[in-house]
């Protein structure tokens, strides 16, 4: 069987085709082509559509059905890693390593996979809208008692209106990401966000409290949220610090 992809023009305010077209076989992909510009992401990101493909593809938008999903309120801590967060020395931050967190996320070795679909121009359009205000990191620090930071773990995504949208975790301690998750969720809450993209389903995060969420109410959810007044700029202050321990005991 042939299957016909549709394909994106040069022009960046150019629509995607309707979600519902995604092809069910190829796990929700929707369209090819086009390039990484801001609006193009932008746009991409308020309909529920992401990119994702390795150097040898040409540029992939996806839109899987079922989404998987966290609600603000309800990513789950298991009881030892809760007793090993209060007594821990780390704190979380936004904005302080958007580079380094995403080449973190770039190296890290995956289950599965060989290489990364974090590519050069990948890096360098999230680079680009993290300078616009737009894509944001969440950092994990150890303090030590000379007051030195050790960068543990983050992740990185990008805000649109009132909704996160995830792409990538690190631990460079064992858990690192996790408490990279936790504190933007708490954050997140309290700022009355209430939802965070986690794109496709991974046992870890469903351990963690992730739904499966039917594209057409994501689709719905994320249209509301994200025209919703956000946060554009560094969130560095408003975001502030986390302590291990008001993480764990929210």
């Amino acid at each position: 069987m042939t299957l016909r992809l549709h394909w994106l023009p040069a022009d960046p305010r150019s629509p995607f085709p309707p979600v519902e077209q995604a092809l069910r076989d190829l796990d929700g992909l929707l369209a090819a082509g086009g390039d990484l510009h801001p609006l193009r992401l932008l746009n991409a990101y308020r309909h529920g559509i992401f990119p994702w493909f390795t150097d040898e593809q040409p540029i992939l938008w996806w839109s899987p059905d079922p989404r998987t999903v966290f609600r603000t309120d309800g990513v789950h801590l298991a009881r030892r890693f809760r007793r090993t967060l209060r007594a821990s020395p780390w704190i979380v931050r936004a904005d302080t390593a958007f580079a380094r967190i995403v080449d973190a996320c770039a190296e890290q070795p995956r289950p599965g996979q060989d290489g990364t679909w974090i590519t050069d121009d990948m890096r360098a359009a999230y680079l680009g809208l993290h300078r616009l205000g737009h894509a944001h990191s969440i950092e994990v620090y150890e303090l030590d008692s000379a007051g030195d930071e050790t960068l543990v773990g983050g992740m990185y995504g990008m805000a649109v209106g009132q909704m996160f949208f995830g792409e990538s975790m690190v631990s460079l301690a064992s858990g690192g990401s996790k408490t990279a998750l936790l504190g933007l969720a708490l954050r997140l809450r309290q700022w009355g966000w209430p939802l965070i993209d986690a794109q496709v389903e991974n046992p870890h995060l469903f351990r963690m409290g992730a739904l499966s969420m039917g594209r057409a109410d994501f689709v719905a959810e994320i249209g509301i949220l994200t025209a919703e007044p956000g946060r554009i700029g560094p969130w560095t202050a408003d975001f502030g610090e986390l302590t291990a321990a008001e993480i764990a005991g929210s």
